[in-house]
């Protein structure tokens, strides 16, 4: 493999045989050897997938359920093989994939903490220095003695994931673990993919959160129908992701003069945008041609280098939007400090379903902003710093 590079995928198809012909006695089991082909239909998992992952990066793959990603996950992780083309990795992986495979619900959680240890290539000797650990982050101190079977299927995965993040890896494979436990537990799973993030460890991550791929990943791949659709940074792949969801609505539309795309079912109307030192303030009047339940507003503002800056929406605020009725209007503002560095910036807006998936109005360059700061920086964002001297 090419330096720096630990994961090389090329040309990877996987298919899967599925009978269809039900086996009711010894003697149909007998003679179907003879009609081997007969009743039996060929699933193309995946079809000619390559890519490449280098050393320290943190890597998504996104796609619909269905699309092939888990199953490049299981051929990297060495649970599947490949029908056609070649994998090559370097260094120890650890997949996140089965949580609590090997488990024994008859163990208690300390013994099955040793044997999950053991898989792992642990020492007992090792999994003692650590056990505290993994019992602490895990938050099952009460329940270490009782056996598994008595757990929640929550606390399995809160364990199994304990145990599995002791675990000292080259190349990480994670498949929708940031959803398990409740919200604290969750929000310790995202420090952790910081630290690994921080750690510069390579890291494969399969999810369907794009707030997640954006904030974690240098560069992801979409699969839609087994096949690599699109390669590029986090941002490309999410809004290719979100736009594939309403492709499939049959009702998308794009304007000809703007990167503008949705169903239709609400829409913007022209941005009124005020600049102050203090602060951007950005207005706008959203009208709906159908009724919709607890649409999302969102804004995002990216630089003159396509770089998101900042941006949120109201779903993150915990700010509720109620049932619009086809014919209605609602009027949005937006308050932003003005923290922003010299250099020309890009103002994005968008009304999303419920869902957080499905878009109405997604519009690309809604309006533009020009800023002027006289204490340039090349920071992303210049706010006002004071500096004490004694």
């Amino acid at each position: 493999m090419s330096k720096g590079i630990v994961i090389s995928v090329k040309n990877v198809s996987k298919d899967f045989v599925l009978p269809h012909e039900k086996i009711t006695s010894i003697k149909s089991a007998v003679t179907g050897v003879f009609r081997r082909n007969r009743g039996k239909e060929k699933q193309h998992a995946l079809r000619d997938i390559s890519f490449e992952v280098k050393k320290g990066e943190f890597f998504g793959i996104v796609g619909r359920n269905g699309s092939g990603k888990s199953t490049m996950l299981k051929i990297l992780a060495n649970i599947y093989q490949p029908t056609k083309g070649s994998v090559h990795t370097e260094g120890k992986l650890v997949p996140f994939i089965e949580l609590g495979v090997g488990f024994n619900p008859e163990l208690t959680g300390r013994e099955n903490v040793y044997l999950n240890g053991a898989m792992l290539g642990f020492s007992r000797s090792e999994v003692d220095a650590m056990y505290d650990d993994i019992v602490g982050f895990a938050e099952l101190e009460r329940f270490m003695d009782q056996k598994l079977k008595n757990y929640s299927s929550g606390m399995q995965v809160r364990l199994a994931f304990s145990v599995a993040t002791h675990a000292n890896a080259d190349i990480l494979l994670v498949d929708e673990v940031l959803a398990v436990g409740d919200a604290d537990f969750q929000r310790k799973c995202f420090q952790y993919f910081r630290q690994l993030k921080r750690e510069k460890k390579t890291v494969i991550f399969v999810s369907h959160d794009m707030q997640a791929m954006r904030e974690y990943c240098d560069r992801c791949i979409m699969i839609d129908e087994s096949k690599l659709l699109y390669e590029g940074s986090a941002d490309f792949i999410a809004e290719k992701y979100i736009q594939l969801f309403n492709e499939d609505n049959g009702e998308v539309h794009q304007d000809k003069d703007s990167d503008r795309w949705g169903d239709g079912a609400a829409r913007f109307g022209e941005l009124d945008v005020h600049l102050s030192e203090e602060y951007l303030l950005v207005r706008a009047e959203i009208t709906f041609a159908r009724p919709m339940d607890g649409p999302i507003l969102g804004i995002s503002i990216k630089n003159s280098s396509g770089v998101s800056v900042c941006g949120t929406n109201t779903k993150i605020l915990k700010q509720k939007v109620g049932s619009m009725g086809a014919g209605s209007k609602i009027q949005v503002g937006w308050n932003i400090p003005n923290i922003f560095s010299d250099d020309i910036y890009t103002i994005e807006v968008a009304v999303t379903y419920s869902d957080g998936v499905t878009q109405a109005d997604w519009w690309h360059g809604a309006a533009s902003v020009s800023i002027k700061n006289d204490e340039t920086t090349p920071h992303v964002v210049s706010p006002k710093i004071e500096v004490t001297l004694s």
